[in-house]
């Protein structure tokens, strides 16, 4: 994630900002633009609207008018603005989220805050990547649950577009128990979001895209049974074999399915770790007995945009200083991988794929199409008693032609917690 200037002042802020602690200026994410920038309040323009600040003649002046998201105004709970022409009372990023958790149980109320600002993050890369939002074609649709007494666990997974995530998945004590069960070397709330959201892009970019043939000369044949294949995954415990060469986690083994997913998310993290250093003008040094090797942070959206040998490049050096910084201070590997062989050239076929993607002419949105999607919103908190219920207004989406088992995928965590 790249760091941002206030346009006001210039001093630094960063993406989750609400405040320049410089001037004071009242910050938010725009959208619409992809950037930080300071608002100020402008009600003779209407009540509850904002405009961007800057000096007149700059280039980061538009005078453009915005509203806040509304879970800013009723929580606290996020910075993304929505511009004054649009609507809907909910960010782009907000009103994606069709079902929410009891907000009135406190502890539910801080995870949501959490899993929303990792899925405003999971939004803003996506975007960068050209993927999110997609004219002519629905986003991904998002349910946050959690587990009731007496009621049935809730599973991590995607299903015909719809990412569910427990919020248990928010509290570190919990996910540091799933991760140490699993053997699992990275469990984190971006890291699970990236991963759900590599199923539903399998859906639009593969399954429809007309890449299947492709995805399976690489990743394998998807058609094989998935619940098979998870249960003897999961029948192996820790003892996976050698997976290494093939695959960037042990996970991605279980079926071609997760090993694209797992290869996605791995993906998403290689971007924007590039992006940050790129974000800094990291310059780094390794040492080694045939002399120094140098390299200089390299951003992922640059044009003419790097290729993909020369990212991974650039990657080697940043992760080797980002585990020894991480090391510095008594903390486990931040990135706990390596990659070799077979995993890289997944790798390679994710970001070919996304780049073709991303160069496609873009489709005049469909009317019927953009309306459904503007309908999705947060739910207001349900009483204590009843459990998480959709939004009335909420379309599912709609079916297709030879879509997925009806299994809603599991991304590590219930087939074997419920064993």
């Amino acid at each position: 994630m790249r760091v941002f200037n206030c346009d006001h002042c210039g001093h630094l802020v960063f993406f989750d900002s609400v405040q320049c602690v410089h001037c004071g200026s009242t910050l938010a994410f725009l959208p619409d633009a992809l950037t930080m920038a300071a608002l100020a309040p402008a009600p003779q323009d209407g009540a509850g609207l904002w405009r961007r600040m800057g000096g007149r003649g700059t280039a980061q002046y538009s005078g453009r008018l915005y509203r806040l998201c509304h879970n800013h105004i009723e929580h606290q709970a996020c910075n993304f603005a929505v511009p004054a022409n649009d609507y809907a009372e909910y960010c782009v990023s907000c009103r994606q989220t069709r079902v929410l958790p009891d907000l009135s149980e406190t502890a539910n109320r801080g995870r949501w805050m959490q899993i929303e600002a990792a899925k405003r993050r999971l939004f803003y890369t996506l975007a960068r990547l050209g993927l999110e939002p997609a004219p002519g074609r629905p986003g991904p649709v998002f349910e946050f649950l959690a587990d009731l007494p007496g009621g049935p666990s809730i599973m991590t997974g995607h299903h015909s577009g719809t990412i569910t995530l427990n919020v248990a998945e928010a509290d570190d004590d919990e996910r540091a128990r799933r991760r140490i069960a699993l053997g699992e070397p990275y469990r984190t709330l971006i890291g699970h979001l990236r991963h759900e959201s590599g199923h539903f892009y399998w859906d639009q970019l593969v399954r429809d895209g007309g890449r299947l043939e492709a995805f399976r000369s690489v990743f394998g044949d998807e058609s094989q049974d998935y619940a098979a294949a998870l249960d003897a995954h999961y029948a192996k415990g820790n003892d996976v074999g050698d997976w290494a060469e093939r695959h960037v986690s042990a996970y991605a083994a279980a079926h071609p399915w997760e090993d694209w997913a797992e290869t996605w998310a791995h993906y998403l993290h290689m971007i924007d770790l590039l992006e940050t250093s790129a974000s800094y003008g990291t310059e780094i040094t390794v040492p080694g007995i045939y002399g120094a090797q140098r390299s200089s942070a390299l951003d992922p959206f640059a044009k003419p945009a790097p290729d993909f040998d020369t990212m991974l490049l650039q990657l080697v050096p940043l992760t080797l200083l980002l585990n020894s910084l991480t090391r510095s201070l008594g903390q486990p590997d931040a990135y706990p991988f390596a990659l070799a062989g077979e995993a890289l050239e997944k790798l390679r076929f994710v970001h070919d794929m996304v780049r073709e993607e991303a160069n496609r002419p873009t489709v005049p949105p469909v009317p019927a199409l953009a309306t459904v999607t503007a309908t999705i919103a947060p739910v207001p908190a349900p009483s204590p008693s009843s459990a998480p219920v959709a939004a009335v207004n909420a379309v599912p989406a709609a079916p297709t032609p030879a879509s997925k088992p009806n299994i809603k995928k599991n991304s590590k965590q219930a087939n074997k917690d419920l064993r």
